[in-house]
């Protein structure tokens, strides 16, 4: 041993996993950071419901892709790696598709096309491509699961102030009180259009770099 302490090998992997989803909330999240998953992030944001659901449904998707593409990598032909990539995404959007047309057809209904487009997310298919082909099964999941948080985190935040700001509700609840309105406060209708979404994911990006810069 020469003197040295050892850490067992699960505490190292705790300790690298802890270090993943911190670097997926601030160094580098996929939305304020590395400015991917965009399009969601405008689209499915006016409603705090809507924003959850599409959060879980896309950590689900990109924690089980890294984990089955990891555990597939050393027998994936490197030349057709990206199109077992897109079939193992795909499968895994159906499953994710088809439990909320069955458990939750409303909010199924307010998504859309956004669920099935979860597929062309470049944050689902990069850590799939930069990630879970390099790294064992364990870490490449939650490295899924860091990335879906650091999604979600932008997301629900983005949801929250436009329902708040823009209808007076969270959750579909009344937030803002009727006797409120009476004395002339007006919803903003801007927060339900998409450049609501981009001034305040604007808002959340600039405070990150500044939190940041002053963390340095």
């Amino acid at each position: 041993m020469n003197g040295t302490i050892t850490r067992p090998w699960g505490m190292i992997r705790k300790t690298r996993s802890f270090k993943d989803i911190v670097g997926a909330l601030w160094d580098a999240n996929p939305i304020s950071k590395q400015i991917l998953g965009i399009c969601s992030a405008l689209a499915v944001t006016v409603q705090l419901n809507t924003a959850i659901v599409m959060s879980i449904a896309l950590t689900f998707v990109v924690a089980f892709s890294n984990l089955t593409i990891s555990s597939m990598r050393r027998v994936i032909p490197r030349n057709i790696r990206i199109i077992a990539e897109v079939a193992v995404i795909a499968t895994l959007v159906i499953m994710a598709d088809e439990l909320l047309k069955a458990f939750m057809y409303d909010i199924s209904k307010q998504l859309s096309v956004f669920v099935g487009l979860i597929i062309t997310n470049c944050i689902v298919l990069g850590r799939a491509e930069g990630f879970a082909l390099s790294n064992p099964p364990f870490r490449s999941f939650m490295d899924g699961i860091a990335n879906g948080i650091g999604y979600s985190s932008i997301l629900i935040g983005v949801a929250f102030f436009r329902e708040l700001l823009g209808s007076g509700k969270l959750l579909g609840f009344q937030v803002v009180p009727n006797a409120v309105y009476e004395f002339g406060y007006v919803d903003n209708g801007l927060m339900v259009l998409a450049p609501g979404a981009f001034i305040i994911i604007g808002l959340f990006v600039w405070l990150e770099h500044t939190l940041l810069n002053r963390k340095k």
